[in-house]
């Protein structure tokens, strides 16, 4: 299929710079119109179609997503405060801010609320531009008060169409690197297609639109596309030039963007670092990419007031390390991510917990495993099938030049004897094969993940369909190589599969758009109502992290906790309001709620009744066992746990006896939130 790719030693045929194809092995160009000139338009046609397309394609499924929102919710039919309710858990905390910039009479005040917050985290002030992500929604509300469209658009429709055009870029984004492995257009075609039709697996936007990885994703994407170009051999000195300036704008916005991106970017690191190591990919090239990544890194740290959990992270560690020959590597003792540590030891078997906060992770669906019945989706969509098959080929090959690269890392002279029908594996596509792995695993292990994994199969399944490399090597090994032989399969197959796609999944798509359904919670209406009518301004509330987010976006009330977790102090806040739904005296827990400055108490029967979640998994039973008390229920539980000295305190309250009552009252009740009124007497 392709001869050795050393990166000491480039053949100039290997690659063409000029156009996203892998022209060495295809010998297509006789078939192309003679002439430089003509091929030269046909060139600028097929960069012509293939750009509308992509353009195209990238608007449709953002105006397809965004039309689902709206038959889901009839978002423009509802209130506002259904509207805000909408925005669950932390997607309502970062979207209040977005909304408090604009209640601000002027933007000095609106920056100055922010670095000067006492009403997320009550009996405190913190700074949220340090703490969390959120300078998109600064940026979005500077954008609205001062563009000429407050007359035609609300501001909520602003952010949610900005989110929904991050997808068309998104999208865009997957094309364009898909089109860039495989050398046509039609790869990036497949790859959009298959992102829409496992809509299910590959995005959540719809539905979770503030989520910080929405904002991050297709930025991501975008430096993944110019990474792949960065990496090809023999770019015009001004092309990298430009293609680094891409990589480092969309690596900053990709890391100013979501809290996680220093994870994502070790792996990454990782990757090169692999590649770097088995000489698959420039030396030159990787220091760039590296310190690109640094660059990023501390660029936000500075925009976050040096925030310690990136000054602490393990990429600036490991790509220091890097740089001074591989042989530092530092460990900071920081707290803020050390519930990710815990997480990660105990859920890859190092050692049982009791620990509250890992435990909490532990216990969530999206922290699990893979589901399993995810691959009967992918494969409805033959998108599995085609992934499996490209991938084992591309692992094949990349084995063999690993072992061919390290056998032969002593003789200078072998490089330049290479036989021309010895494997090949160009460093775009080592980068990309060895990105989808590590994703690949990251994905299996942690569900929440897969969105990482899932869009990046899209974009390598159809390149390597697409790849006229891969049917040479297939077609070789089966004695049937021939130039026109490739031509066909690669064109054919991913034809067939578009139109199988279009055959079994419009219709659905159709029905999906045509389907009206309709926000209705009317508990969380009446509540939220409630707050804003019947308490003040400056009261302080306690209750879950989910529902206080949207106690903050609906009432602008303050908080004593709240879903953003990555910071110690909050999460042993969190763990100390949360005994509301453990066994403890309504006297402790008046006296650490009020600790906190709480006025009012809201208590969810989901929660103190919850069924969602096995025993050992309920929120109640984390409590117990963070406090050495036994669960509740028929089951086992470890032989150190003793009873409980009291009854739950969620459940009891509701019984009005004495000692309650002595320092709660009820305010408000419905069939879901119960509201207590602390006493300020010790």
């Amino acid at each position: 299929m392709m001869s050795i790719r050393q990166r000491r030693e480039i053949r100039a045929t290997e690659v063409s710079e000029d156009f996203p194809a892998q022209e060495e092995n295809v010998k297509l160009e006789n078939k192309l119109p003679s002439g430089c000139t003509s091929r030269r338009l046909w060139k600028i046609l097929s960069l012509t179609i293939g750009g509308t397309i992509a353009l195209c394609i990238g608007l449709l499924t953002s105006v397809y997503l965004a039309t689902l929102h709206e038959n889901d919710l009839w978002f423009s039919n509802i209130k506002e405060v259904e509207r805000e309710i909408s925005f669950r858990t932390e997607c309502g905390l970062y979207y209040s801010y977005y909304k408090q910039m604009l209640q601000a009479p002027t933007l000095v005040q609106g920056f100055h609320g922010l670095i000067y917050d006492n009403k997320t985290e009550s009996m405190k002030t913190i700074n949220l531009l340090q703490r969390m992500n959120i300078y998109q929604e600064v940026f979005l509300s500077i954008l609205y008060r001062v563009l000429p469209i407050q007359k035609y658009l609300e501001p909520v429709y602003f952010y949610i169409y900005t989110l929904f055009g991050l997808q068309a870029i998104y999208v865009t984004a997957l094309y364009i690197t898909s089109w860039l492995l495989s050398g046509t257009w039609l790869s990036g075609l497949l790859a959009a297609f298959w992102y829409v039709t496992n809509r299910i697996d590959t995005t959540r936007v719809e539905f979770t639109i503030p989520l910080r990885e929405n904002w991050a994703l297709p930025f991501f994407a975008i430096q993944i596309a110019a990474i792949t170009y960065f990496l090809r051999p023999n770019l015009q000195p001004l092309s990298e030039r430009l293609t680094l300036l891409a990589i480092f704008i969309s690596t900053f916005l990709f890391s100013l963007t979501w809290q996680f991106n220093q994870f994502m970017m070790l792996m990454q690191a990782l990757v090169l670092f692999t590649l770097d190591s088995l000489d698959m990919l420039p030396a030159v090239k990787a220091t760039w990419l590296y310190g690109i990544q640094i660059t990023s890194l501390l660029l936000v740290c500075i925009l976050q007031f040096f925030n310690s959990m990136i000054l602490g992270s393990l990429l600036i560690s490991f790509n220091l390390s890097v740089f001074v020959a591989r042989k530092l590597q530092k460990i900071l003792n920081l707290k803020s991510d050390e519930h990710i540590f815990k997480f990660l030891k105990a859920k890859f078997g190092l050692g049982a917990t009791r620990d509250f906060d890992a435990n909490l992770y532990l216990c969530e669906e999206a922290f699990g495993l893979l589901p399993f019945n995810t691959f009967g989706r992918l494969s409805d969509t033959l998108l599995f099938y085609a992934y499996v098959f490209v991938l084992s080929i591309t692992v094949t090959v990349a084995f063999v030049v690993a072992f061919h690269n390290l056998s032969d890392s002593t003789s200078q002279q072998s490089v330049g004897k290479m036989e021309k029908g010895t494997v090949n594996l160009k460093p775009e596509t080592a980068y990309n094969l060895i990105h989808t792995i590590l994703f690949g695993f990251l994905a299996l292990s942690t569900m929440r993940m897969k969105y990482l994994w899932t869009s990046h199969m899209c974009v390598f399944a159809s390149f390597g369909l697409c790849s006229p490399e891969i049917w040479e090597l297939l077609l070789k090994s089966v004695h049937l190589y021939n130039p026109k032989r490739i031509c066909i399969m690669r064109y054919s197959v991913p034809i067939l599969i578009l139109l199988y796609l279009c055959y079994k999944f419009w219709p659905g798509m159709m029905d999906e758009l045509s389907e009206l359904r309709e926000f209705y919670d009317p508990d969380t209406v009446e509540l939220m109502n409630w707050i804003n009518s019947n308490t003040p301004r400056k009261a302080v509330f306690a209750g879950s992290m989910q529902l206080l987010a949207g106690v903050k976006l609906c009432t602008g009330r303050t908080l004593t906790n709240h879903p953003h977790y990555e910071d110690s102090s909050l999460r042993e806040r969190t763990r100390a309001v949360y005994q509301i739904y453990a066994k403890r005296a309504p006297e402790e827990v008046h006296a650490l709620l009020r600790s906190f400055g709480t006025d009012y108490v809201i208590l969810e029967d989901s929660i103190c009744y919850e069924r969602r979640h096995h025993r050992g998994c309920r929120l109640r039973d984390l409590l117990d066992i963070a406090n050495g008390h036994m669960m509740d229920g028929p089951g086992e539980n470890d032989p150190d746990l003793k009873p409980a000295d009291h009854p739950r305190f969620c459940e009891e309250i509701k019984r009005n006896l004495p000692p309650y009552v002595a320092h709660f009252t009820r305010v408000f009740q419905n069939k879901t939130f119960h509201v207590y009124k602390l006493s300020r007497n010790k």
